[in-house]
């Protein structure tokens, strides 16, 4: 149970408009990231660079990402949550804005401009929604709100290549405005009902960085916890990067058929967070769920690094799925248990939750491309992804003690 104030009331309704608000936010600031990559041929060819560099986009997001996590508490604390949700749709403006210019500096630039922002997202979800959801479905709750990560990268990925075919990239990107503005003018609807106790939480002392590092300091529980964020999250960030020229490379299937594995490795994610996190509401703690989570996760990537011609399509969509379920599907629990480590300080140790993931995501892929490149086999960069995801899963597992330990 996440440890609240004196004066924090305990709440009984279902949070359904800050879930919705905070989900929306989420998705269409991802959305607005991952939509240069979707476009990637035809970007790279108008602003004339080569492609592979646009797989960097996301990558400058998130490395930008990391500071704005970790000071993620002092802003909310200042300006109130619904204040930097709006910050965070700002930031998306002004990168479909930036990126529409049309030159390489103007998409780098507009990379970290999102990246600026983006970091506060789940601190500010759970600043808004934690206070709100009652403690018995708390890991389904957030758990749900994770669905704005793979539901913006979709839409983002079915919706902007018609587009950029029907009226141009640039005008493509620009459309989004249109969502993302609505949606700015619809948060200060409740903005001063959900953001009038902010003064409560205000951040004094040493600086608000400091503090989000110093929850590590003698506590067992909030370091593996966020040991295994940065290596899950870097497991799944590795499975999106590999598998579709893995399958198309070692199995001789076509490109249709390896997109149709990344689909269905990104709709399991999509399906499963909710329901992991209900689980672990009714049944088994949050922990023992990331573990296990862990242990599925390993034997999916020993699975995929063994992926040869042969292979029946069904076998390939169930490790594909497999591992979208467990890789992509730990999240919510994952902030639940920030914010339930946390405590009081449950808006910093979720900065420090998405700051571990992001550093995961920045890293692991690009060991991963190393390990492949230099052994010319995945079997080595999936057999590193199994052994770090069972060492995550085995430290979960062990005694928690700290001083937010509870």
């Amino acid at each position: 149970m996440v440890d609240r104030p004196a004066s924090e009331p305990v709440p009984t309704a279902f949070p359904l408009w800050p879930l919705v608000a905070t989900t929306t936010m989420q998705a269409v600031a991802t959305m607005a990231a991952y939509s240069v990559p979707a476009l990637a041929p035809m970007v790279a060819r108008d602003i004339g660079v080569d492609g592979a560099l646009i797989g960097m986009f996301v990558s400058v997001v998130y490395g930008v990402g990391i500071a704005s996590s970790l000071l993620a508490a002092g802003i909310i604390a200042r300006y109130g949550a619904v204040r930097a949700a709006q910050f965070v749709l700002v930031c998306a403006l002004g990168l479909v804005v930036v990126c529409a210019q049309g030159t390489a500096a103007a998409v780098a630039l507009g990379a970290c401009v999102l990246g600026i922002a983006y970091g506060l997202t789940a601190p500010v979800s759970t600043h808004l929604l934690v206070p709100r959801t009652p403690p018995a479905i708390l890991n389904m709750v957030l758990s749900t709100r994770q669905i704005g990560v793979p539901l913006g990268g979709v839409l983002a990925a079915t919706l902007m290549p018609p587009l950029a075919l029907a009226i141009g990239w640039k005008a493509g990107l620009l459309l989004q405005a249109i969502p993302i503005i609505a949606l700015i003018l619809l948060l200060e609807i409740p903005r001063r009902d959900w953001d009038g106790a902010r003064a409560t939480a205000v951040v004094t002392g040493k600086g608000v960085l400091a503090r989000s590092l110093e929850l590590l300091r003698g506590d067992s529980a909030m370091q593996r916890l966020t040991f295994m964020s940065f290596i899950y999250s870097g497991a799944q960030l590795c499975f999106v990067a590999f598998m579709t020229v893995h399958v198309t490379s070692r199995t001789g299937l076509g490109l249709v058929t390896a997109g149709w594995a990344l689909a269905a490795y990104q709709l399991t994610g999509v399906v499963t967070r909710p329901i992991f996190g209900w689980i672990a509401d009714r049944f088994v703690q949050a922990r023992i769920v990331l573990a296990i989570q862990g242990f599925v996760m390993a034997a999916a990537a020993l699975l995929a690094g063994n992926f040869a011609p042969g292979w029946p399509v069904w076998a390939i969509m169930a490790v594909a799925s497999i591992a979208g379920a467990t890789a992509s599907g730990f999240t919510g629990l994952a902030y639940a248990e920030y914010a339930r480590l946390g405590g009081a300080r449950r808006t910093e140790a979720t900065g420090l939750g998405s700051a571990a993931m992001f550093f995961g995501v920045l890293v692991m892929p690009s060991l991963g491309s190393v390990a492949i490149t230099a052994t010319g086999s995945y079997l080595a960069a999936y057999g590193a992804i199994a052994v770090l995801a069972i060492l995550a899963g085995m430290v979960l597992l062990l005694p928690q003690r700290g001083a937010l330990a509870r």
